[in-house]
């Protein structure tokens, strides 16, 4: 069945890009009501007047061009740059000489710093600091002289902007960091998902390969040997593994792009009965007990759980022996469906499970754990030596809940094989036996 692709995106700019569209709307009325309050002090108000008509056309014709960093091109900021520039200047050839000299405000008033947070948004902190220094000038050359309402006016708008500009560097930062460990993390569960897939399948059939071979020897034995040194680089491939370098998206306004693949549902995406699907594991050496009733999951959670109970009843036949009687209890709890594998074999030994992880035989780490755990449940293994071993598989029946549900479940997944449990349910595993 086809894979679909999901796309997500992570961007902290478009807010701001948004934001600094409303504070140029808001700086463009504020500003002309301060001209409007003031209109009768002007001495040549329509001066004032004219480049206000031309600010307010140029700021509302420019709003698309705030919509993300592509848009916002550097011929763009240098127009807009120079406008503010030519505001400020203008004041003193508007204006009265007695306000100007008393301080009053320039005609684009504060507008003139939303120019510098647009070079900050796009570029950083340091194209802040270049758009900064030509309003900070023309407002010096405005005064005449450095007054001390100008410079700290003056030193405002340099500290904001650079401020935000680094601000924005480290959310880019952050966004990459952010993307490159989503990216890990949808990369590792594709690769437990294959391992369990190679696991139930080639790597069970070469080690099958060779124990045939070994026991009916001549060339078979050499084909054994053949097939357990592919078992061995397989198993290698398997448990290392290749990570894909995480990508970001074209459009540095987008933000970071994690692309993560799904494995879609069945065309028929209504639940499934488990019974039915564990009901071919039943024989003369496996007994099968579940409820009188239908025992209802959702399909990805039904196939991936009846293929935990496979891999529990190959560690039986591969383990135990073929001698080796196996039980599936199925219970239907209100939230969660349980279902309990055990065998009379002679148990596990003390820190094998530890042992088989760290050569690569990922049976119980990944076709029983990791597949419970995907699913926001758990696996709880008992094994006492001697008295057979009991494989627990716990799964909600809200398969769709949040990666926190998850998350929560593997520290316990991870616990040792005979120290997974508390007291209770020790004493109630070892009650079925």
């Amino acid at each position: 069945m086809a894979k679909r692709e999901r796309v997500m995106r992570m961007s902290v700019e478009q807010p701001l890009w948004r934001a600094l569209a409303a504070y140029r709307v808001l700086t463009l009325f504020y500003a002309i009501g301060l001209f409007v309050s003031a209109y009768d002090d002007f001495a040549r108000p329509w001066v004032a007047i004219g480049y206000f008509a031309l600010l307010a056309v140029w700021t509302f014709a420019t709003l698309p061009r705030l919509t993300h960093a592509d848009h916002c091109t550097k011929r763009f900021l240098a127009a807009d740059l120079t406008v503010a520039v030519a505001g400020i200047l203008l004041t003193r050839v508007a204006d009265s000489a007695e306000r100007v000299d008393a301080g009053g405000p320039t005609l684009p008033s504060i507008w003139t710093a939303g120019v510098a947070l647009a070079f900050a948004i796009k570029g950083g902190w340091r194209w802040a600091a270049v758009a900064s220094t030509p309003i900070a000038v023309a407002n010096l050359i405005h005064r005449g002289v450095p007054a001390r309402d100008t410079v700290h006016n003056v030193m405002l708008v340099w500290v904001a902007s650079i401020a935000i500009g680094y601000v924005v560097e480290v959310a880019r930062a952050s966004e990459r960091t952010l993307a490159r460990a989503l990216e890990i993390e949808a990369a590792t569960r594709e690769r437990e998902r294959l391992a369990r897939d190679i696991h139930d399948s080639v790597l069970q059939v070469l080690a099958m390969v060779q124990r045939r071979g070994a026991v009916i020897g001549g060339e078979a034995a050499e084909l054994g040997r053949m097939a357990g040194e592919q078992e061995v680089a397989l198993r290698t491939l398997v448990s290392g593994g290749l990570l894909p370098v995480s990508r970001v998206s074209e459009d540095s306004a987008e933000g970071a792009l994690v692309r993560a693949v799904e494995e879609p549902d069945d065309d028929d995406p209504g639940p499934v009965d488990l019974r039915t699907l564990l009901a071919p594991y039943a024989s003369g050496r496996v007994s099968l007990a579940e409820p009188g009733a239908p025992v209802v999951l959702a399909p990805a959670a039904a196939r991936e759980l009846t293929a935990a109970v496979g891999a529990a009843l190959d560690n039986v036949r591969r383990h135990a022996g073929d001698g080796a009687r196996a039980w599936i209890l199925v219970e239907d709890e209100p939230d969660a469906v349980i279902v309990s594998v055990r065998d009379d074999g002679p148990g596990i030994p003390e820190g094998r499970l530890a042992q088989a992880e760290g050569e690569g035989r990922l049976g119980v780490a990944l076709s029983i754990r990791g597949r419970l755990r995907d699913l926001g449940g758990s696996a709880e293994l008992v094994s006492t030596p001697g008295q057979g071993t009991e494989v627990e598989l716990r799964v909600p029946k809200d398969t769709g809940g949040s990666r926190d549900s998850r998350d929560s479940q593997d520290g316990r997944d991870g616990r040792d094989s005979r120290d997974g449990r508390d007291g209770k349910d020790t004493e109630r595993a070892r009650g079925r036996r």
